[in-house]
């Protein structure tokens, strides 16, 4: 058999050498942090470890590649036009700056477009939860919902699940008298009703319990006098607090559930 080339591919945060062909063909692939190898073929066997000889950092098990979860063979028929998890925190926002980044739009306001303000909290807050993913959880940004509307962030672990909406404060006072919401010296708005419509059609669409949670970020102070009714208010300091109960969901159903969320068809009947 020809030279063998071993290539190191980095996915998910980890690292995995695969052993391929001259013609590029995948025959194996060594993943370090497991110690085993996965080889598609037995008698290719003794080629594969030779070729992997200098990289081979200890014992290590050998064996056919593991057969898909179902999660897994949702994952991989799932078209990349349908996939929200590449979507960045903030990504409807960027988007919508992209295609409008100019005054027009906001021709007769005073200071700076609040959609930049709106995007920094949420890549503030989304960026925390994908810092999450060590420890088995998932977040998907910018989950588009029929009619126009968008969950902030879903959060999917361990602990369950959680619809994340962020609010940009701003150096401002906040205060949470369900269901409004004042920031500063503007009029309250009936937030929370918002808040909890998104974690009910997330939930419908899962067909799975979903917490709801609303963010306040850059906050002067907070003041919640009673917790609202099915909500979660949390300022950008404690945006992990959710992920710390655990024992909801096993990893299987973890995998399971992000498979359905992560696929846009899932959100086209909400």
């Amino acid at each position: 058999m020809d030279r063998l080339r071993v290539i190191p591919i980095r996915q998910h945060g980890r690292e995995r050498l695969y052993v391929c062909r001259p013609d590029g063909g995948h025959l194996a692939w060594y993943d370090p942090e497991a110690g085993r190898v996965d080889l598609r073929s037995a008698d290719q066997e003794e080629a594969v470890l030779t070729a992997l000889g200098p990289f081979l950092t200890g014992p290590v098990s050998i064996g056919p590649p593991p057969v898909p979860t179902p999660a897994e063979l949702a994952r991989l028929s799932l078209h990349p036009d349908d996939d929200l998890a590449p979507n960045r925190p903030g990504e409807a926002l960027l988007v919508a700056l992209d295609r409008a980044p100019g005054r027009a739009h906001r021709r007769f306001l005073r200071g700076p477009d609040p959609r930049r303000r709106a995007l920094d909290a949420e890549q503030t807050v989304g960026e925390a939860l994908d810092r999450l993913e060590d420890a088995g959880w998932h977040t998907l940004h910018s989950v588009p919902l029929p009619g126009g509307d968008r969950i902030h962030h879903l959060l999917i672990g361990p602990g369950g699940l959680h619809a994340v909406h962020t609010l940009d404060a701003h150096r401002q006072r906040v205060s949470v008298v369900d269901p409004r919401v004042a920031v500063g010296r503007r009029e309250p708005r009936p937030l929370l009703h918002r808040v909890r419509a998104d974690a009910s059609r997330a939930s419908y669409a899962l067909t799975a319990e979903v917490g709801a949670v609303l963010v306040v970020v850059g906050a002067s102070r907070l003041t919640v006098p009673a917790v609202p009714r099915g909500v979660r208010v949390l300022t950008d300091a404690d945006v992990a607090e959710p992920a710390r109960p655990g024992g909801v969901l096993k990893p299987a159903d973890v995998e399971a559930l992000y498979a359905m969320a992560r696929d846009r068809t899932t959100w086209s009947r909400v």
